[in-house]
C-alpha cells in the first residue's frame, strides 16, 4: 500500500476547557484595572475639582493662570475672565483670559505679600 491510514488524535484537554480563553485574557484585564486606578481615575478626579473651582470663581478672587500670571479677578463672563495684573500710570493693567486657563485660586491677601 502506498497510502497509510489516518487516525484521529485525541483532543487536547486545554482545548476542551471553556475557561482557558478567559484565563488567557486575565493579564490584559488586570492591567486595565491597574491602569484605571493608578492613572485614569485620579485624572478624572482632578479635572472635576478644577471644574468646580472654575465654576466658583468670584470677582475679587486672587488667581494664578496656567501661564504663571498672578492677579485679581475684576470681571467674569461666561467663558472669559478679566484679571487685574498691575497698577499702571493710567489705571489698572488688565488681561482677559479663558476661565479654563485659571490654574489655582490663591488665599486672600497673597498679592500684597508678593
Amino acid at each position: 500500500m502506498l497510502i497509510s491510514n489516518a487516525y484521529a488524535q485525541a483532543a487536547d484537554a486545554a482545548a476542551q476547557d471553556p475557561m482557558s480563553g478567559l484565563m488567557g485574557m486575565m493579564p490584559i484585564i488586570l492591567m486595565f484595572i491597574v491602569l484605571w486606578f493608578l492613572m485614569i481615575r485620579p485624572q478624572m478626579k482632578k479635572a472635576k475639582e478644577h471644574q468646580k473651582m472654575v465654576a466658583e470663581l468670584a470677582k475679587g478672587d486672587e488667581v494664578v493662570t496656567q501661564g504663571g500670571i498672578v492677579g485679581r479677578i475684576t470681571k467674569i463672563g461666561e467663558n472669559y475672565i478679566t484679571v487685574e495684573v498691575a497698577e499702571g500710570k493710567d489705571g489698572a493693567v488688565e488681561v482677559t483670559v479663558q476661565k479654563t486657563a485659571i490654574a489655582a485660586l490663591l488665599p486672600k491677601g497673597t498679592l500684597k505679600t508678593l
